[in-house]
């Protein structure tokens, strides 16, 4: 199971490497791709992913807490938004099944600075060094959600 999780993850990174080449003559439809990350609260979701380096941007309100959050880090988008926010999107979006995991894989600079900056919260793996040549940790949100952080060497 873990070496198709390995092959899986090397495949994924041989073809967003492949994307990045082919983007370069601009002959994509794709501008970005952003994670809407479901959570029963956002609140409590804040201080994880500002640690992990994200800052808050637009937001809605629900009642008297937060429906939808926008987070970045530089290019890197994340949103989170409500299961009640979700359902009152659109209908379908009401068989979102609380509890499911999403997993995020976040390429870093500084996978060690990013495993002290979120000291405290849930490390499910600890650090370390893979045979495609990353280095890792994985951490479980508060909200639940997967999210491993990987530093690769520097490109020449």
């Amino acid at each position: 199971m873990l070496n198709k999780f390995i092959q899986t993850i090397v495949m994924t990174l041989f073809f967003l490497g492949a994307a990045a080449m082919s983007n370069a003559d601009d002959t994509t439809n794709i501008n970005s791709v952003t994670a809407v990350l479901p959570v029963e609260r956002i609140e409590p979701s804040i201080p994880f992913w500002e640690k992990a380096g994200f800052v808050q941007g637009d937001s809605v309100p629900e009642g008297d807490h937060l429906g939808f959050l926008m987070m970045a880090s530089g290019d890197a988008l994340i949103m989170l938004q409500t299961f009640e926010g979700l359902a009152g999107d659109n209908e379908i979006f009401a068989n979102v099944k609380k509890g499911t995991e999403t997993m995020l894989f976040i390429q870093v600079k500084d996978v060690r600075a990013t495993e002290a900056a979120l000291n405290g919260f849930n490390l499910i793996m600890p650090y370390r060094e893979t045979f495609y040549g990353s280095k890792e940790v994985s951490f479980k949100s508060p909200a639940g959600h997967i999210v491993t952080f990987a530093e690769f060497p520097a490109q020449e």
